[in-house]
């Protein structure tokens, strides 16, 4: 069995909630303000160790006391924090505004700016492993990680959202890529939404492919994921559920998908499970605590 390598951001999520979000230039009352453990990097990586799966977090905190708060929260989770280093700034924060289960976030990286190349150099990699990363940190960073995760024999997922452009030898660092159907026109110069057809979709993710081996998987909310693999193309459906907060289901699925490929799941089942984990996470509030366990999905599939 192998293990997942997650080199990622680590956030503190400030959540508003309120009835409706507020137009440009207007205030509206709120009902209340939480704080939940978040980031992109911390959120896939508790998502995969709650799934059963071996994980290490590498990253950046701040020396402060939201810094304290998640070293100790991902710790509880299981998550290896032996790469997780300090550094001399603020820890990551999110503010997210929670309005009729649709969010608005402003991002501010902190520590999560100055991981590394550096840090993911002595990364214990091994074939069998799943490298995973997204774009809240450095690209530089995700570069050297993946090449080093290719060297030795690990599977690359990336995750690249918030959604900017990249280089071709970084996409073609990448095993499977992970993303919406808007990431996917961003990246591929196209205007794409939810109710694009399956068709135009893969056709679309074949144009982006930097390789034909590799995997592109395009999640669509309660539409489910489509994936092209090779020449081959998957489709998983949806799960109706009542949502509370979407915050974290992408993150959700890539972490419970990086736990299945690294017990050497096939991926099209691999796919319906991280599609049905991430309908789990979807009924609870928060991003890192809505992750589910293993036995939670195991009772919806």
């Amino acid at each position: 069995m192998g293990r997942v390598f997650v080199a990622g951001s680590i956030n503190m999520d400030v959540v508003a909630t309120a009835d409706r979000h507020p137009r440009v230039g207007e205030t509206v009352a709120g009902k209340q303000v939480l704080y939940f453990p978040g980031g992109k990097g911390a959120n896939q990586a508790v998502a995969a160790s709650r799934l059963g799966a071996r994980t290490t977090l590498i990253g950046r905190l701040g020396q402060d006391s939201f810094g304290a708060e998640l070293r100790t929260f991902l710790g509880a989770q299981g998550v290896d924090l032996a790469s997780v280093r300090e550094a001399d700034t603020h820890t990551g924060t999110a503010i997210i505004t929670v309005a009729a289960s649709d969010n608005t976030i402003v991002v501010i990286p902190g520590s999560n700016a100055l991981v590394s190349a550096e840090d993911v150099s002595v990364v214990p990699l091994l074939k069998g492993d799943v490298a995973v990363s997204q774009f809240e940190i450095p690209l530089p960073t995700i570069a050297a990680f993946f090449r080093r995760a290719r060297s030795a024999g690990a599977t690359t997922v990336l995750n690249p959202a918030p959604a900017q452009k990249m280089s071709v030898e970084l996409l073609a660092l990448v095993d499977i890529l992970v993303l919406n159907e808007t990431e996917l026109g961003f990246l591929a110069g196209t205007e794409l939404s939810d109710s694009d057809e399956a068709a135009r979709i893969i056709e679309v993710a074949r144009n982006l492919r930097a390789r034909e081996d590799q995997t592109i998987c395009v999640t669509l909310g309660k539409r489910g994921v489509l994936a092209l693999a090779g020449r081959e193309e998957i489709a998983v459906q949806g799960r109706a559920v009542k949502a509370v907060d979407t915050t974290g289901a992408g993150d959700c699925f890539v972490g419970a998908l990086a736990s299945q490929l690294a017990e050497g799941a096939a991926l099209r089942a691999a796919l319906a499970f991280a599609n049905a984990a991430a309908s789990i996470s979807v009924q609870r509030m928060g991003a890192g605590p809505s992750m589910p366990t293993a036995a939670e999905v195991a009772a919806v599939l």
